[in-house]
């Protein structure tokens, strides 16, 4: 059955993925972007395009209309950002949820959100894998209004009815991730230099890992947990990892990718970056079980196509 959707931040990385999920599945979508770091052209044709930002109410009170479901994805994902602009970016990630709760409130009938949170609400956890019952104690301001929006879509949920699902994403990769962008991760750095042959930079000793989840992976996730919203198959308010349960050092990283370009990985070491996570592992049985996900694809496969797009980028 053909819905309407409203995605925030569907220019974006990992939004304008979902979005040709959506209108694959025969859904009409209706993004609403600041193009603040998303880009115009991700958007397809036949999208319903409004450019503004998630804190201006009035636009959200339009864009909200007559939506069967909202993806909120809408952030500035950055924690050097939040270092900087720390109110700006409260401004933002917690007040820009909040402000579409309010809007949904009025609206005759309940909305269903999936929304965006973040490994970071974890901070550095003590013992791995990471696990929804982990004790939450973020370190950055990121971290910090992400768990702000758990909390409040809580009070939407049992308050004013607003059904609600968190996703707390590790780290996404994969293709239109801008290497160029301030706000992007360590794979689409490490790729867009190392098949160009140039050295990548490593923060403190490399030893420090992650858990890497493909951004097809991730889109699985937020469609399935819209279904299972929708139809009441998961607790109000439930909050699941979004991850692989693999772990990744940062020089394994960098090896691995130089190999996929037929090169050898040189890295230059630099001074460890201020607060940063040592560990970080995910555990993913109770996302799939919840949502009858299938294994996530493999890191190798997942670097190879974000290599591809880089190519085919370059290319254009």
């Amino acid at each position: 059955m053909s819905e309407t959707y409203l995605v925030t931040g569907g220019a974006g990385f990992i939004g304008s993925h979902l979005v040709a999920a959506l209108l694959a599945d025969g859904h009409r979508v209706r993004v609403v972007d600041d193009l603040s770091t998303g880009r115009r052209e991700n958007v397809p044709d036949g999208v319903t395009f409004i450019e503004g930002s998630i804190t201006d109410p009035a636009l959200m009170r339009s864009a909200a209309q007559g939506i069967a479901g909202c993806f909120h994805l809408a952030a500035i994902a950055s924690v050097e950002r939040g270092i900087e602009a720390w109110l700006a970016t409260h401004q933002v990630n917690l007040g820009g949820l909040i402000t579409l709760f309010e809007v949904l409130r009025t609206l005759p009938a309940p909305v269903p959100v999936v929304y965006a949170s973040s490994a970071a609400v974890y901070g550095d956890a003590a013992a791995l894998p990471i696990t929804e019952q982990t004790a939450t104690r973020p370190l950055s301001a990121y971290g910090a209004d992400k768990l702000g929006c758990e909390h409040h879509a809580r009070v939407a949920s049992h308050v004013h009815g607003i059904p609600t699902l968190g996703l707390r994403f590790f780290n996404v990769y994969g293709p239109r991730q801008d290497p160029r962008s301030p706000y992007s991760g360590v794979i689409s750095i490490f790729c867009d230099r190392l098949r160009a042959g140039q050295p990548v930079a490593v923060f403190g000793d490399g030893g420090q890992t992650r858990d890497f989840v493909y951004v097809a992976d991730v889109v699985a996730a937020l469609a399935a947990a819209m279904t299972a919203l929708r139809s009441r198959r998961v607790a109000p308010a439930s909050v699941f990892n979004v991850c692989t349960g693999r772990a990744t050092s940062v020089c394994d990283l960098a090896e691995t990718i130089a190999g996929l370009c037929g090169r050898r990985a040189e890295m230059r070491f630099a001074p460890g970056r201020r607060g940063e996570i040592r560990h970080s592992r995910g555990a993913p049985e109770v996302l799939r079980a919840a949502l009858a996900l299938p294994e996530p694809v493999p890191l190798r496969h997942g670097l190879a196509t974000t290599l591809n797009w880089l190519e085919t980028e370059t290319v254009r």
